[in-house]
């Protein structure tokens, strides 16, 4: 598909921001702790005040009712400038629920405090419940007019930067296991939860959560108690693309590093970029990014138009796993052509490397999308 006039102008305004507030090393140095955090609270609000965080949030909530294709351009133009608003993933996550499953006064509350630049996170995952989502143990227990949460999850994405985290618990136990689940929402100043980072080598991202009898007025479950699994597959259609978008700014701002490299850079007597072996593998990534491009935004545009359900589940899954898998093979191909300065700090594809090797394992890893790919053609264990 072809970007619009108008989609094409708010791309051209993200790299024009992203230039302007954290186009150099220095700049992004200063906003995320000299590169230990993936967000800065700093930059997230001038983000809010341009109205890009109600990208696809509807007008009545604030937000400027676009759609999935236009958010995929926010974020693809946010990783490419490497800004750090790593947050409005997980927000965009989270109001994906409370717009399908909210109340209209969760709406009003969430939705709205999201598009002003509050930060939600969204906790799933458990020690021995991650892709395996029905072993989830965290327990949710009715107590008058509340729920009583006791347990572990584990890792949360920006919960430090939170104001509120949607999580899964188990409200009852039933035959079949991804039944008795539900969302819940959390103050992350609720008295009885710790939140405690977890040291990964991209830096603070993920957290562990332990909720110590964590009293929840009822009225803060989202949507239906014992539905919460259905609730979360509900969209993830929209969670892929937002993973697939993200994995196409990185694959778009190693390759742009890259070229600049092997175009500057001199051995022989000419830059190394005119060597074949080198040109040739140049060649094979560019092809790469246009099909990851092709697939993001043609995919985008189908789930806008929600054609064919069953085939849009099948190419969401197939958009995130080509994508992810592309940004990574482009950061690590751009390390190894760079030679010795693909891993010195004083050039940002290290930094390349350390922000593509986890997108493969979340928003669903990537065995699990190869799992629905085939199992959407009939193909199951």
């Amino acid at each position: 598909m072809k970007l619009s006039d108008e989609q094409q102008a708010f791309a051209e305004a993200i790299r024009d921001f992203c230039r302007r507030e954290c186009g150099s090393r220095e700049q992004r140095n200063a906003l995320t702790n000299d590169g230990a955090e993936a967000h800065s609270s700093e930059l997230y609000a001038k983000v809010a005040k341009l109205d890009w965080l109600g990208t696809s949030i509807p007008v009545e909530y604030g937000g400027t009712g676009g759609s999935l294709v236009d958010q995929c351009v926010f974020y693809e133009e946010m990783y490419r400038g490497m800004a750090p608003v790593a947050g409005a993933g997980s927000s965009s996550t989270v109001a994906g629920v409370y717009k399908r499953f909210g109340t209209e006064a969760q709406k009003q509350r969430v939705l709205n405090a999201i598009v002003n630049g509050q930060v939600m996170s969204i906790s799933i995952s458990e020690p021995e419940a991650g892709s395996d989502v029905g072993n989830v143990k965290c327990r949710a227990e009715p107590d008058g007019e509340d729920y009583v949460l006791n347990g572990q999850k584990t890792w949360c994405s920006y919960a430090q930067f939170a104001s509120h985290i949607l999580i899964l618990v188990r409200t009852s136990r039933e035959e079949r296991r991804h039944n008795g689940l539900t969302l819940i929402e959390v103050a992350v100043d609720a008295p009885g939860l710790e939140i405690r980072p977890i040291d990964t080598m991209g830096g603070r991202e993920v957290n562990d959560l332990f909720l110590s009898d964590v009293r929840i007025p009822a009225v803060d479950v989202v949507g239906q108690v014992g539905a919460g699994f259905k609730q979360i597959m509900a969209g993830l259609d929209g969670e892929r693309l937002v993973a697939a978008a993200q994995g196409l700014g990185m694959a778009g701002r190693a390759f742009s590093d890259l070229l600049s490299y092997v175009s500057e850079r001199r051995q022989f007597g000419k830059p190394i970029g005119s060597f074949q072996a080198l040109r040739h593998r140049i060649a094979d990534l560019a092809t790469e990014i246009e099909c990851c491009r092709l697939i993001t935004y043609e995919v985008a545009e189908r789930v806008d138009q929600q054609r064919g359900a069953i085939e849009l589940t099948r190419l969401t899954s197939m958009a995130k796993l080509k994508v992810t898998e592309v940004a990574k093979q482009v950061a690590l191909e751009g390390m190894q052509m760079m030679g010795g300065y693909g891993y010195a700090t004083e050039y940002d594809m290290e930094r390349h490397v350390r922000n593509t090797l986890a997108p493969p394992i979340y928003a669903g890893t990537n065995e699990i999308q190869r799992e629905i790919i085939s199992a959407s053609f009939g193909l199951r264990d």
